[in-house]
């Protein structure tokens, strides 16, 4: 009886020191980033001005300068790696990437599937046409008029959560990018596009058409950066990284270069 008494302490002692073991190594979701030097971030690299290519095929934008400039402030190299925007999710769960940042909207779906940092720039999804006949008042103009717009993007997602949807939800097609729906747009096969207004009055710059701006718009849209839903502690450290960069200025210099004037907010969700 005594030996089994020993072998059993001996166990559990074992037992013990393995849990212990077990749970001072696990790394914290900021030292996983610590330890590999760098923060993998996800974008879709056709969105400007947020992260696009220039025509040295350069990857430039606001959100990849305020990454750069966060990095800094972190002391970790930031690495940009572009994905498929509809499968950003899972490229986030299967650690391709550490998070989201281009011009990512903080809806109520992703508020509870990801763990975001604060609202950091006010945008708005509204309607464009080349066409400026084509002037949508309301939700109910909507009905029928053809709506281009991206697949998985914050206006398909404000589009979805409009009351009137239901009366306009045929009328939408989804595109690969917004470049391919303002294609489609010159051939005649949509009237118009539900885009976000950063990315629509940066396309009317660069064009060579004027992009006319319907009346109605949906309303507010702000961004966010979105990490996996345990990743809090790395979410907390970019939050303070990101006031930094706003309270020093800098974040006021990289909006007017991109937008020539600062809509960098900083809030949360209360």
């Amino acid at each position: 009886m005594k030996k089994r008494l020993v072998l059993l302490l001996v166990a559990i002692t074992v037992l013990a020191s393995a849990t212990l073991v077990g749970c001072g190594s696990k790394d914290s979701d900021w030292s996983y980033i610590q330890d590999k030097g760098e923060l993998i971030v996800g974008l879709d690299d056709t969105f400007a001005p947020m992260g696009f290519r220039d025509k040295n095929n350069k990857l430039v934008g606001f959100d990849v300068d305020m990454a750069k400039a966060v990095g800094k402030e972190l002391n970790i190299k930031i690495k940009f790696q572009p994905i498929d925007w509809d499968s950003k999710e899972s490229e986030l769960k299967s650690k391709n990437i550490d998070c989201i940042w281009n011009g990512m909207s903080a809806t109520k779906e992703r508020q509870e599937k990801m763990s975001l940092s604060n609202k950091y720039l006010n945008n708005k999804i509204i309607i464009m046409s080349l066409n400026k006949n084509i002037n949508a008042k309301s939700e109910a103009d909507l009905k029928d008029i053809k709506i281009g717009t991206q697949a998985d993007s914050a206006a398909l997602e404000t589009m979805q959560a409009n009351k009137n949807y239901d009366s306009f939800k045929d009328n939408i097609s989804e595109y690969k990018s917004y470049d391919d729906a303002i294609l489609d747009m010159k051939a005649g096969r949509i009237d118009c596009i539900a885009i976000d207004q950063v990315l629509g009055e940066y396309k009317n710059k660069k064009t060579d058409e004027e992009l006319y701006v319907s009346d109605f718009d949906f309303g507010n849209d702000f961004y966010a950066i979105g990490f996996r839903k345990e990743d809090t502690e790395l979410t907390n450290k970019v939050n303070d990284a990101l006031k930094a960069v706003i309270d020093s200025g800098q974040a006021e210099k990289i909006s007017k270069k991109w937008f020539g004037k600062n809509i960098v907010i900083f809030e949360d969700y209360k």
